[in-house]
């Protein structure tokens, strides 16, 4: 399946980089309408969705429980010291966990998301690219957009807010690990320090989000590897390409999607 192309004259004026940079804005723009047009049609390939998001679930939790862990260890070490300068020692769980839960959790695992996941989408498809073998899908009457982009962007979609909401888990109990390294703080007294401090306006936006920075790994890395080409030399360009692309607009929208959440909730800002 050939998407349609915006066909750009290059000014010789135009640099390289900016000539690409509009191509690929023009592209990934088309890819998303096709989704859309392809994404609530049947057949709706449920077997493939849960397949990929058990394989993609799989494949990042060792990566993502290591970064959540350091994660609040880290931070609980870090924000120590400051805390008891102003004698706000026990204020250390809610610091912890508004961070984690609010900005650092969501964006963290996204970006760890990004380099594992989108890399792999983009190396596969660009893979089936130029051995032709999705071309070989639609000469078998099979509608490879939907079988191999569909499945993969629904996936990412979902599976990205439950790997977050278990870093989170895991981010604090590093930061509870941490804490009673410097003073012996019970952990019912950290749990109801952390339970009294969260509200609806920290917990849901920061989780909701993660759908969108999910929608962006899958979409990008797919978009890249389903328009590769130059044989085994766009593989790596692809994979290459996917992740940075995707890093990059991961946060950026996590700057727009803040901005709209102080605006909704100002009691938060």
């Amino acid at each position: 399946m050939k998407l349609p192309q915006i066909k750009y004259i290059k000014d010789p004026t135009t640099s390289d980089k900016l000539y690409a940079f509009f191509a690929n804005l023009s592209g990934l723009t088309i890819f998303n309408i096709e989704f859309f047009k392809q994404a609530f049609l049947p057949p709706y390939e449920i077997e493939q969705i849960k397949k990929h998001m058990i394989e993609l679930g799989v494949k990042t939790f060792p990566i993502v429980s290591i970064m959540g862990f350091i994660l609040g260890f880290v931070l609980s070490l870090q924000s120590y010291p400051v805390l008891e300068r102003f004698g706000a020692t026990d204020f250390l769980p809610s610091t912890v966990a508004l961070s984690v839960i609010r900005e650092l959790g969501p964006v963290l695992t996204a970006i760890i998301f990004a380099g594992r996941v989108s890399s792999g989408i983009g190396a596969e498809l660009s893979s089936m690219r130029v051995t032709e073998q999705i071309d070989a899908m639609e000469v078998s009457a099979v509608n490879p957009f939907k079988y191999l982009v569909v499945t993969r962007v629904f996936a990412t979609t979902m599976i990205l807010p439950i790997l977050t909401i278990y870093v989170i888990f895991i981010a604090l109990a590093g930061g509870f690990l941490a804490v009673i390294l410097f003073e012996s703080m019970s952990l019912i007294y950290f749990k109801n320090a952390i339970v009294a401090s969260i509200t609806f306006g920290d917990f849901v936006p920061g989780i909701a989000k993660t759908f969108l920075f999910g929608y962006i790994v899958g979409v990008v890395g797919a978009y890249k590897g389903f328009t590769a080409d130059g044989g085994t030399e766009g593989v790596g360009r692809a994979s290459t390409t996917a992740v940075v692309m995707s890093s990059l607009l991961i946060l950026i929208s996590d700057m727009v999607l803040v901005k709209i959440t102080v605006w909704l909730w100002p009691s938060i800002g």
